[in-house]
């Protein structure tokens, strides 16, 4: 088994073989690109999100600057948003889904150390899928683990460290992040724009 196929299967794996060294250095260098366009270059930043993530759905956008390790793990669907300063470690594959939202310097990351000294020294690691449903809004500086689902329609707040999955339909915060409650209709009325 490749190191590769160690990390698709979420074993632990040397991410310094060449190989995938190699393919963090190929989106590094579309991050670099990607960073260094105008931000009016809309085709070309286009473009280069189509060529560095593994799908990309209709209207989405990733302001710069923007981070991956490989790319090619992260799916996102239609009318995806990520704010500035995003990062994600998409050792395992990074799946969101359509109208989802991601603030300021929010942290995605698939990738974790064994726990023993001696494996962690050696250099292994291993890395585990996230998923986030539709039309999720996650606040700024918010960190999501190897692991987690979120779940449709909920609202992750400012600031929380996600380490265990979330469910759909609530808002959650904290460190470690927690369901406050359910997102109510009264919520769904708070802002509402008048014509």
């Amino acid at each position: 088994m490749t190191e590769k196929e160690r990390m698709a299967a979420g074993q632990l794996y040397l991410s310094a073989e060449e190989q995938l060294t190699q393919e963090r250095m190929r989106a590094r260098q579309l991050n670099t690109q990607y960073n260094a366009l105008p931000a009016q270059d809309t085709t070309q930043r286009a473009r280069v999100l189509r060529e560095l993530f593994g799908s990309c759905g209709e209207g989405a956008w990733v302001e710069q600057p923007f981070y991956c390790d490989y790319g090619y793990n992260i799916h996102v669907g239609k009318n995806f948003y990520a704010n500035f300063n995003c990062t994600i470690l998409d050792g395992a594959k990074v799946t969101i889904g359509d109208n989802v939202l991601l603030a300021p310097s929010v942290s995605l990351y698939t990738a974790g150390h064994p726990y023993d000294v001696q494996q962690r020294n050696a250099g292994l690691e291993y890395a585990l899928p996230i998923t986030i449903g539709n039309n999720v809004w996650v606040g700024g500086n918010v960190v999501v683990v190897p692991g987690v689902t979120i779940g449709d329609d909920t609202i992750i707040g400012a600031g929380s460290v996600v380490t265990h999955d979330i469910p759909s339909g609530v808002i959650a915060a904290g460190n470690p992040c927690r369901v406050i409650r359910e997102i109510t209709p009264e919520d769904k009325r708070r802002f509402i724009r008048e014509e």
